[in-house]
């Protein structure tokens, strides 16, 4: 038997309720990212950088390649010297590793609070917990000028708190994609959670218009204003379930229900730690997902560094250009997402399969693609596309890392999450102090050459590890007792994976008015 898909029935409403949940897990991602990657693009204006006594440009390594008959005027991608905003702005003098040390600290906070997400998500709600801690983020971000001007350790703590508060979101959204997603349709979903990406390229482009234009502070005042106004419409349109949202047509809050059926249970209970910690399956999820943040992180930290200060881009053209890589991520994760929803409606294909041939895709390709970057030189166009393709590829995590924890424990997903976040947030903070040192001396292409060497590395190890040792299999520690009073044996939440794309619903369901499809 198979099932219609009754999203536009007659009665229904026309626009899924899940389909606003979806965007505004993306939105959250988005606003997220903007308080996450605005100070990889402010710094450059806000530490005081040495230039010549004739004009305020710094030339790059690369500005001598530049061919002299080009007028960097009717060139759109604004090859020049990097240069120096006009507008009378405070500047700091922050050493190359104190800048590193700004940079990494915001995920030393993440990684403070990465594990109590998924638990706070299920002992009051994601949709409290994630709206109070953007909210926060928010008001300590419209205040990060006024810590830089009371000193470089009252700015560490600011950046350090906005990375605790960041650190819940991530484990509470994969709890709402666990309540709300129907098993053909996660992948959907975990590209939503991509909004980060789109919020990256939006923050890195509207920080280079406001520098340039009214100065750095604005960069921080805007995204917070903005994050506040986003607040007001998280806490209007999401619902922690199907079940407690006062808008949902009851046809499609029957048809999430049934789609998901047991797979999360009603009744919580404590996540049973030693099994997890004792599973290989477990471990190659962390592996894998390590690897993927560890060649993230380092572009979103270093990126703009390495697009403004070494190919010499003009720094107010800077964010768009280093936001292309983002945009390709963004758009390929939902491509992805989609062909990978279309392998698990296919019964023959296991999500095991599935899950270790898209790994050549999002962790063996971008780690090919950084070691040819190594060998491009001062190339700009090629270097920004090749960085581009690397993460565009790396697109296809919504069929790999993001998803292979909701394989593994279904009423765990948060907890999971959590636990390989922790972890996998440390490559935040190492990342950038990798690019301090080797670029705390000279700051050229063959320092650059052994920091992208290592971000394929970990790309290659990472993939290898999973396809070995993963699985997307539902772990047997998947476990929870009957929500009932009068059997409170222990039933997995979920027979197999795969059982949930075959899954046919009671014939008398409303959602279908009493009708089933033959094959």
């Amino acid at each position: 038997m198979k099932l219609a898909f009754p999203i536009w029935a007659k009665g229904t409403n026309i626009v899924p309720t899940r389909f606003y949940i979806g965007v505004m897990l993306f939105t959250a991602c988005w606003v997220s990212y903007m308080m996450r990657v605005n100070m990889s693009i402010n710094i450059l204006e806000m530490v005081e950088v040495k230039a010549s006594a004739s004009n305020k440009s710094v030339e790059t390594e690369c500005f001598k390649y530049i061919p002299h008959n080009l007028s960097t005027e009717h060139v759109h991608v604004a090859i020049k010297p990097v240069i120096l905003s006009d507008k009378n702005t405070v500047k700091y003098h922050w050493t190359s590793a104190q800048q590193g040390i700004i940079l990494g600290i915001y995920f030393w906070g993440y990684l403070t609070t990465s594990l109590l997400g998924g638990w706070m998500a299920e002992a009051w709600g994601a949709k409290i917990v994630v709206g109070v801690s953007v909210a926060l983020s928010g008001v300590v971000t419209l205040a990060s000028p006024v810590a830089a001007s009371l000193g470089f350790e009252v700015m560490l703590a600011c950046r350090f708190l906005i990375g605790a508060l960041g650190g819940v979101l991530y484990p509470c959204l994969h709890c709402l994609v666990a309540n709300w997603a129907p098993p053909e349709e996660k992948g959907k979903f975990i590209g939503a959670l991509l909004g980060g990406t789109f919020g990256t390229v939006i923050t890195w482009s509207l920080c280079g218009v406001l520098i340039s234009s009214l100065g750095w502070e604005w960069a921080f005042y805007v995204p917070g204003i903005i994050t506040l106004v986003w607040c007001i419409m998280w806490f209007a349109v999401v619902s922690d379930s199907p079940e407690e949202h006062p808008r949902i047509d009851p046809k499609e809050k029957m048809y999430i229900m049934e789609r998901i059926g047991d797979t999360v249970a009603k009744k919580k209970t404590i996540p049973p730690f030693k099994s997890i910690l004792l599973s290989l399956p477990f471990w190659a999820f962390v592996v894998l997902h390590y690897g993927n943040l560890w060649g993230l992180y380092f572009l979103l930290t270093a990126g703009p560094k390495f697009v403004s200060q070494v190919l010499g881009f003009d720094i107010s053209k800077a964010g768009l250009i280093a936001g292309l890589p983002y945009i390709s991520r963004m758009f390929m994760g939902f491509v992805f997402g989609s062909i990978g929803d279309v392998f698990r409606k296919k019964e023959k294909v296991s999500v095991t399969i599935i899950r270790k041939s898209f790994v050549v895709i999002s962790h063996l390709l971008p780690g090919l693609f950084l070691i040819v970057l190594t060998f491009v030189g001062c190339d700009q166009i090629l270097s920004v596309a090749i960085i581009t393709m690397s993460l565009g590829f790396n697109g296809a995590a919504t069929v790999t890392n993001l998803q292979n924890h909701q394989d593994l424990a279904p009423n765990f997903v948060g907890t999971l999450y959590g636990l390989a976040n922790f972890l996998g947030t440390t490559t935040g903070f190492i990342t950038p102090l990798i690019t301090a040192h080797f670029t705390k001396e000279h700051n050229g292409l063959d320092e650059w050459r052994s920091i992208f060497m290592i971000g394929a590395a970990a790309y290659f190890l990472a993939g290898i590890f999973f396809i070995i040792f993963g699985t997307g299999e539902t772990q047997s520690w998947n476990m929870v007792a009957k929500p009932t009073d009068d059997d409170a044996s222990p039933i997995p939440a979920i027979k197999s994976t795969e059982e949930t794309s075959s899954y046919t619903p009671k014939p008398e369901s409303p959602v279908l008015n009493g009708k089933v499809q033959n094959k």
